[in-house]
């Protein structure tokens, strides 16, 4: 194992920049596609189904690739996949800024995988080499710069597509890869570029006792309900007001941007109120955080600003949960790996069917009361999932 970087000093500020620069790359290159899917359609004449392949394929690379990564974090080490990821983003972003549909198509899944390997890998450094007092925050900073990369991204992506056009306005999402690759070769110098497995677990290490397969099964039903959620709200929730209540294209958009930004209080935030109440009552407060998402828009889409800012709370602060339970819970890297393996690739192709699911059921009932109430369902998933499986969390201080 190599040295762990200690969280204090210079070493540590570097490395917890690094994540946070690595982070801005998880969502960024996926989000940047929305605002200028329109010229793509007008150079391309992609038809619809391809249009939400753009979107469907990096979530389905999220699920089908989750034991993929881990693998590739085992075997090559954490450190050089973290390079991996990087260079699978620049290369994606590359490709899919090329001529022509099937380079899209063939960036696109790139860039799914490559970042399949982030996801994995990015809990397991934050777990090794941060004392566990200072676990939390460190992934708390990790999902903010999560949501802050997909805001950033959405905001600047159509201001540079009208002065440079789609092309290399996509393209651009490489300049955060590059500045992420530097600090985290200042972070972990010579490693980032050396393959090395991660040792196996410790054979005198006592056998796993059966609960934690249900605690695992827990944390799986709870991402899963947070994916779906937070992928069918993602989908859907500017249409749903424009419907609803008549606004317009841009006002609507306001809905979802309020819902992407408040998560980066959420990441921030749950790290700190686990430090005064259990991690159960975190999780049972953000569970009721979403509720009132499907069950606001429904009884009164008016408070459209409310909900969509304690929904942004809730999904920034639920991941952060989910992944701080993963790292705590864990008996080693190994075992962590294949946890976040499991917990992520099942959780992410409930997210994945999300946008189609409740597209499907809206267009059957020309109503958007079933897609809420599925929403609701997937919701009390999350809060039951969490309620079952963080008790175990141990306090943080």
């Amino acid at each position: 194992m190599p040295a762990k970087i200690p969280s204090r000093g210079p070493s540590g500020w570097i490395l917890l920049a690094a994540i946070g620069l690595i982070a801005l790359n998880m969502r960024g290159p996926l989000v940047a596609v929305a605002p200028v899917v329109g010229a793509m359609n007008r150079d391309l004449g992609f038809s619809p189904a391809e249009l939400g392949y753009l979107t469907g394929i990096p979530v389905l690379c999220f699920a089908l690739a989750a034991p993929l990564a881990a693998l590739t974090g085992r075997k090559l080490g954490p450190e050089f996949a973290i390079t991996l990821t990087l260079l699978g983003v620049l290369l994606g972003v590359a490709v899919r800024s090329a001529d022509g549909g099937a380079l899209v198509m063939l960036g696109t899944v790139i860039l799914g995988v490559a970042i399949t390997v982030g996801n994995i890998v990015v809990p397991l450094i934050i777990r090794r080499d941060f004392t566990p007092a200072r676990q939390g925050a460190a992934m708390g900073v990790y999902t903010a710069a999560l949501n802050l990369g997909s805001f950033i991204t959405a905001m600047v992506t159509a201001p540079l597509a009208e002065l440079l056009g789609w092309r290399l306005a996509l393209a651009s999402c490489g300049v955060f890869a590059v500045a992420a690759a530097v600090f985290w070769a200042l972070a972990v110098r010579r490693r980032a570029f050396i393959p090395e497995a991660v040792p196996v677990s410790d054979p005198a290490r006592p056998a796993a006792k059966p609960a934690s397969r249900w605690i695992t099964a827990g944390l799986t039903a709870a991402f899963a309900g947070q994916a779906f959620s937070y992928y069918g709200v993602t989908a859907w929730l500017p249409t749903l007001l424009a419907d609803e209540l008549g606004m317009t294209a841009a006002a609507a958009g306001a809905g979802s941007s309020l819902f992407q930004i408040l998560a980066i209080a959420g990441g921030l935030g749950v790290p700190l109120v686990a430090r005064h109440v259990s991690t159960t009552t975190a999780g049972l407060a953000l569970g009721a955080l979403w509720l009132t998402v499907p069950l606001g828009l429904l009884l009164a889409p008016e408070l459209w600003w409310l909900w969509s800012s304690l929904g942004g709370v809730a999904q920034g602060g639920g991941i952060t949960l989910i992944f701080i339970a993963i790292i705590k819970l864990a008996r080693d890297q190994a075992s962590a790996g294949r946890m976040s393996a499991v917990v992520q690739g099942a959780g992410y192709c409930f997210g994945a069917a999300a946008p189609t699911l409740l597209g499907y059921v809206h267009g059957v009932t020309g109503s958007w009361a079933g897609p809420l109430l599925i929403v609701l369902g997937s919701a009390a998933v999350f809060t039951l999932g969490t309620a079952l499986s963080l008790r175990h969390v141990p306090k943080q201080h």
